[in-house]
């Protein structure tokens, strides 16, 4: 970012009756300067606010389980079935 973008930006606005009553009104709830109403209002209207931050992507790293070899890991999902079914049964009396 160049040095103009990190400067303050000093204007002179002309209200309209309501959109002043809306601005007081919006003071007063939130307890909030003029400056900071009118900076949250013109971000929300002009669409720079609101908007989900970009999530940083998701990166996936492998993990090394150390599996011995000769053993099966495809049939894991079997093993589980298997040891679900049995704790079932044992939970019943069967």
């Amino acid at each position: 970012m160049d040095a103009h973008h990190d400067a303050f930006m000093r204007t002179t606005l002309t209200l309209e009756p309501d959109v002043e009553q809306l601005l007081r009104r919006e003071m007063r709830r939130t307890d909030s300067s003029m400056k900071a109403v009118v900076n949250d209002a013109l971000r929300l209207g002009l669409g720079a606010r609101g908007k989900p931050p970009r999530s940083p992507r998701y990166k996936v790293e492998p993990h090394a389980f150390g599996l011995k070899p000769g053993f099966d890991r495809d049939r894991l999902n079997q093993l589980l079935d298997e040891t679900e079914v049995e704790e079932i049964a044992g939970r019943y009396g069967r």
